[in-house]
Formats: C-alpha cells, structure tokens, sequence
C-alpha cells in the first residue's frame, strides 16, 4: 500500500467507456515522516477523498478488487482516507489536530 496526499483532479470527457463516472485523482506519494518523496500517480478514488487528504492507495492487480474499479483498466486506485498515522507508539499523524 501507498500513503500519499490528494492534490489534484484529472478530467478526462474521452476515454474508456467502463471508465465513465470514477473520479481520477492526482496522489503526491508520501513517506512515513510524512515528506513527499518526488513520485505522483492517478488513481481512481472509490471512497470519496477530497483534495488535500492523506490517503491509502493500492496499485497493480489490487487496484482492481473494490467494489468501483472491478473489471475495470485501472492501474491505481484511493482505497482508504488516513485519519491517524502511529508509529512506534508515536502518533505521527492526526487528520483532525488543531
């Protein structure tokens, strides 16, 4: 699994017809000290995260199980919206600190 940050939208009128309706996000990959490490993707969000969101991603053959992406060409999709981040016992992240 991947942990990144929504930070963009991808309108595409033309592609895919089994594509129609999923919402193509722009994911900025993080890592776990939360800095982003250089890398981007696109993937289909199935659970409704907005921009500026931490999220969970899954690519390849996994991308294809939820329930919106299923028999679908998708390659990476948004499977999960981060609420805490702990790590060693140590809370790292938290969707709605001060």
């Amino acid at each position: 699994m991947i942990v990144g940050e929504v930070v963009g939208t991808i309108v595409a009128t033309r592609k895919e017809e089994t594509l129609s309706g999923l919402k193509f996000q722009i994911v900025k990959i993080i890592n776990m000290d939360l800095k982003p490490t250089g890398q981007f993707l696109i993937a289909i969000d199935a659970v409704g995260a907005g921009d500026g969101e931490t999220v969970l991603c899954a690519q390849g053959s996994s991308a294809r199980l939820t329930e919106k992406t299923k028999d679908r060409p998708v390659d990476a999709v948004i499977m999960g919206i981060v609420d805490t981040i702990e790590i060693q016992g140590k809370l790292v992240y938290e969707k709605y600190a001060g």
